[in-house]
């Protein structure tokens, strides 16, 4: 009776009446019911038309025989892990059962015993067959036990496979069965959509459908294959376990043979929203796995992420796919990772994509059969030149983070093409889809029905007309945004398409946070083929943000027309979102050298004249001393002793070779280090000018300027002086003195007063010229010079009627245009 009694009891819980049943019948309802007969089964919902490969993994080379056993525990590990998961839901199956067979004998069954027969029949026993198998397993994976053997659990439990032949062979009727009562018992429908397992050491909660659950069972099996493939693939070749495992895989295989994996059936299951499993986006990216590239196809369906590998497929060839691997949408984490390097061999390939390109160009003249051959020739050869860009040139990792443990990254070369993909798995994650685990084979080989997008981008596949297309050099300046809701600190990125792959980008620095955020920063692009400008606003997170990763507030296109942009610069505004981006745009056409054939444009700032730095960035303020003064004012303005007490050596010298060597690779440091090593590189690219930002011509009048006695005139005579300074000297010095103006603004705070500062800056900022051979004139010993140096500084920190700095100069614009 106390059986009957919980049986009762869960059905009530999903509000299922349960009639008053007598005493008498409770031995035959709990009897036991396996030699009962079965209803007619259904043909095989596998046939043996096709056979499963049995071939075995090539145990990778240069791998020694300590790390494949560490690697081997890992994959054990995963094995026990997933089979603990197929055990809690095969009990989350049978949890009804006892229930519903309560309720069989009743005037008002939820389900008849012989529908209950069906829908559960070999589910205990597979639920037996793997809880053995789980436990001997466990057992053998005890602490530090590399060289455990545990061939022979695995042989024994695919010798037992055939325990699933009979599920398989009742699926389908199993299946109707369970969707016939669904349509016709509200009782059994709220039952079947709302099966509940809690799992985990935090007893989480997870919502199947019974659909879902007896799927299950059927996705273990066409498994049990790759599973035994991956563990005899990390398992040495001297290990006792490689033949045992060989053995299983054989039977396992040959099992499998008689799997029919174009079934309909499983192809159309529906998940836990009552959808069907559909293909929403596909595309060709790099997977990135230790450290080895191979491009693949990427399938993004309605709750899972499959990867798989094209063969043939383009170039009159047959397309067949081969399965990677997959990962259910259901609890996938998403983390942009950080940027990688561009590989050597990139250049190499577009040198001779560049030279192979003239040929064809040359050869298409010709006009001859023969030329014809030639130029069929050139251009496979490009095909397998574009294929090694596409699997070398992308460097923006996005990581993906299964619940389950397992992890897999793609690399993309456009910020773009990364955010359509981030936004469309969102998008399905909230959607909330519970996965129903796919017949891989089946799903596979669906795919070249279902692909959208048919080959890698080739541009040698699809030649695009070259009328309009941008050849030559395309400016970008990003001025400005408006339209925030909120304070935000913002960058910019650029991306161009043509013959590059979206390589050729740009970035502005992160601006301070702010409503309307200012960058003024110029840009210049060598563009081929271009027709499009990509625009991306990224905001960075706040110090103390909960989330560290920048996050992509929206994105943008622009479409690029010659002729409108030849003449002058071009002011649009782009909207992205609530944001109103401000730019201009400006291109000047020629023809493209070979690349690799101009030298590589020097980085180094340190110890170049700050005139040359400030020509090669295109701008009036160098970046190194906006980025490092606007990272200050971004976290290091209540620094008690900013720029007076020193950062760590090694911090500096890490960011000095980074401004040194790379823009984008600095200004990303900069975020992590400690701001007193970003107000220490500034410092010392300052102190290691080649000549000083106020000329050395002047000290003698800065001098005698600061004898003045009249304030007046004595300001008018300082601001004189100053406006006779190189223009870049000019707008440095006076951005760098509006920056300490607000430093020492808060020095109740960090304790940093305007003479502090000039004392600080003023001897990096202003030398007295040297002396030459020969040369006669007022001698000015160190400790005048020292006074001198912080005088200057210090007037200039108090001077009310100190101008603006201008960060790049006026733009000639036409006309503001909105996109």
């Amino acid at each position: 009776m106390e059986v009957y009694n919980e049986a009762v009891d869960y059905l009530q819980a999903y509000s299922i009446p349960v009639p008053e049943l007598e005493p008498d019948v409770l031995e035959d309802v709990f009897g036991v019911d396996g030699d009962e007969d079965l209803p007619p089964i259904t043909p095989s919902l596998f046939s043996p038309q096709r056979s499963f490969s049995a071939d075995f993994p090539d145990t990778p080379t240069g791998w020694d025989p300590e790390k494949m056993l560490q690697r081997r525990l890992v994959v054990l590990r995963s094995i026990l892990a997933s089979e603990e998961l197929y055990l809690t839901e095969l009990e989350t199956l049978l949890t009804p059962m006892k229930a519903l067979k309560a309720t069989a004998c009743t005037s008002q069954p939820v389900l008849s015993n012989q529908e209950i027969r069906t829908v559960f029949y070999q589910v205990p026993e597979l639920r037996d067959l793997h809880r053995d198998f789980y436990n001997s397993l466990r057992e053998r994976l005890g602490p530090g036990e590399l060289q455990t053997p545990v061939g022979d659990v695995f042989q024994k439990m695919v010798s037992q496979l055939g325990v699933y032949r009979g599920f398989i062979d009742n699926y389908e009727s199993a299946l109707e069965t369970v969707r016939k009562c669904t349509q016709t018992d509200t009782r059994f429908k709220t039952l079947a959509e709302s099966m509940m397992s809690f799992k985990g050491s935090d007893n989480s909660k997870t919502m199947y459908t019974f659909e879902a659950l007896l799927y299950k069972p059927l996705d273990r099996v066409t498994k049990t294959t790759l599973v035994l493939h991956d563990l005899l693939k990390h398992t040495p070749p001297d290990h006792p376990d490689c033949p045992l495992l060989q053995e299983a895989l054989r039977i396992s295989s040959s099992f499998l043979s008689g799997v029919n994996e174009e079934s309909q059936k499983k192809s159309s299951v529906t998940l836990s929203k009552g959808q069907n499993r559909q293909l929403v986006k596909d595309g060709f990216l790099v997977d990135f796995s230790e450290g080895v590239r191979s491009l693949r196809h990427i399938f993004l369906y309605t709750d899972l992420l499959l990867c798989a590998k094209l063969k043939g497929g383009w170039a009159g060839k047959q397309a067949q796919y081969r399965f990677g691997w997959y990962l259910p949408l259901a609890g996938l984490r998403l983390q942009w990772g950080r940027e990688q390097e561009l590989p050597a061999e990139v250049n190499h390939t577009r040198e001779k994509m560049f030279q192979l390109r003239q040929e064809i160009e040359q050869q298409s003249k010709g006009g001859r059969v023969s030329g014809a051959r030639t130029i069929d020739r050139s251009r496979r050869k490009m095909q397998e030149y574009e294929l090694q860009l596409l699997t070398h040139s992308p460097t923006i990792p996005l990581e993906l983070h299964s619940p389950n443990g397992k992890s897999h990254t793609l690399l993309l070369s456009s910020l773009y093409e990364l955010s359509e993909w981030r936004e469309a798995i969102e998008k399905l994650k909230g959607e909330g889809v519970e996965t129903v685990p796919p017949d891989l084979l089946n799903l596979t080989s669906s795919c070249v029905k279902l692909r959208m997008v048919h080959q890698p981008p080739l541009i040698s596949l699809t030649p695009a007309p070259k009328d309009g297309a941008l050849c030559g050099t395309l400016g970008v300046a990003v001025h400005g945004a408006a339209g925030l809701q909120e304070p935000a600190s913002l960058y910019v990125c650029l991306e161009v398409d043509g013959f590059q792959f979206f390589e050729n980008k740009a970035q502005t620095r992160a601006s301070l946070s702010c409503l309307e955020p200012q960058w003024d920063e110029e840009f210049s692009m060598e563009v081929d083929e271009t027709r499009c400008l990509r625009v991306l606003c990224v905001q960075q997170p706040e110090r103390g943000d909960g989330n560290p990763e920048d996050r992509i507030l929206g994105k943008a296109s622009v479409p690029l027309d010659a002729r409108a942009l030849l003449k002058k610069w071009r002011k649009m505004t782009v909207s992205i979102n609530q944001v109103e981006l401000s730019l201009s745009l400006k291109f000047s056409a020629h023809t493209l050298e070979a690349p690799g054939s101009a030298p590589p444009p020097s980085h180094e700032v340190f110890k170049v004249l700050i005139g040359l730095v400030a020509e090669q960035e295109g701008v009036l303020v160098p970046h190194i001393v906006r980025s490092c003064i606007e990272e200050v004012e971004r976290r290091g303005m209540e620094e008690v002793g900013i720029y007076r007490i020193s950062g760590g050596a090694s911090d500096i010298q890490t960011l000095k070779n980074a401004f040194n060597t790379s823009l984008r690779d600095a200004v990303s440091r900069l975020r992590d280090m400690d701001v007193n090593a970003v107000s220490g590189t500034l410092k010392l690219y300052f102190r290691e000018l080649p000549e000083p930002l106020f000329p050395p011509v002047h000290f003698n009048s800065l001098t005698e300027a600061l004898e003045i006695q009249d304030r007046d005139a004595k300001t008018s005579c300082m601001l004189s002086i100053l406006q006779s300074c190189p223009t870049v000297n000019r707008n440095t010095f006076l951005f760098l003195m509006h920056h300490l103006k607000r430093v020492s603004e808060k020095q109740d705070i960090n304790k940093m007063t305007p003479l502090n500062l000039a004392t600080v800056f003023g001897p990096s900022l202003l030398r007295p010229p040297q002396m030459v051979l020969g040369q006669t004139g007022p001698q000015v010993d160190i400790s005048q010079e020292v006074v001198v140096q912080v005088q200057v500084a210090f007037f200039y920190l108090q001077c009310e009627s100190l101008p603006p700095a201008l960060t790049v100069e006026p733009l000639d614009s036409d006309e503001d245009t909105e996109f």
